[in-house]
């Protein structure tokens, strides 16, 4: 089991920068792949970004070059870097992890970008 908490998100404006944080309960030293997915108003949950436990990472066309996930062993926790920011990337943000097949999520983080 995990429990995960984001932080980070906001109001910013377009262009904008802010930095969001995905905290984990237990260590993540083990879990293969950390993701960030978020989910817009009236929309699907999309994937954003992942990362594997050797630090390989992927990431959403619409994001690529904008959106930098680091991931911190030592400290379990998970960053998503999101910069030059637009409107469509307001929605909440949520950090996930698979443990044993089971699915976790945190509560999300809302990060609206105004125009």
């Amino acid at each position: 089991q995990v429990q995960l908490v984001e932080s980070g998100g906001g109001l910013v404006q377009a262009g904008g920068s802010l930095r969001l944080s995905c905290a984990a309960s237990r260590s993540i030293f083990s879990i293969n792949y950390m993701r960030w997915y978020r989910q817009a108003p009236g929309k699907q949950r999309e994937l954003v970004a992942l990362i594997s436990r050797a630090g390989n990472t992927n990431y959403a066309d619409s994001v690529k070059g904008r959106f930098t996930i680091s991931r911190n062993n030592a400290k379990n926790t998970v960053d998503l870097q999101v910069n030059s920011l637009k409107p469509e990337d307001t929605a909440v943000y949520y950090c996930n992890a698979i443990i044993d097949l089971r699915e976790y999520w945190g509560q999300g983080t809302q990060v609206t970008v105004s125009s």
